[in-house]
């Protein structure tokens, strides 16, 4: 791992997310709710859709980290679930960015603040790692 400084932005990640994730995602959490595959449950619960899982969409900035980071150990990794990420019928899916900044680095921790976004919208509210530098 490159050498983490305070106020570093680091490169953001696109990942394209799809039905079939979904599934997958559910196979292996045994969540299988149907408001993450079936849009007849999502809309009637009121979802605009077929939602992801809120720990898929986490686990999504857990992968950026460990891009930017060589795999670095994670001693910390929150959030709060504040929208949801609606993923279509197609074959396309929609695309989640991470973004993130290193805030701080002490004492052999380095703490990244994360940007969660879907569409133009915020879905994880103050995100955040620290990994071990």
């Amino acid at each position: 791992m490159s050498a983490l400084e305070a106020g570093q932005a680091l490169d953001p990640q696109t990942y394209a997310v799809r039905r079939s994730d979904l599934v997958r995602y559910a196979g292996a959490s045994g969540d299988f709710n149907p408001i993450h595959w079936s849009d007849r449950v999502a809309t009637s619960v009121g979802l605009p859709g077929v939602i992801a899982h809120g720990m898929f969409t986490m686990a999504l900035a857990a992968r950026a980290v460990a891009t930017w980071t060589d795999a670095a150990e994670v001693v910390e990794l929150g959030c709060k679930f504040t929208n949801p990420v609606v993923v279509p019928d197609d074959d396309d899916g929609v695309e989640v960015v991470v973004a993130g900044t290193v805030k701080s680095v002490a004492d052999g921790l380095a703490t990244i603040a994360l940007e969660v976004i879907c569409d133009g919208q915020k879905v994880l509210g103050m995100p955040k790692a620290v990994v071990r530098a």
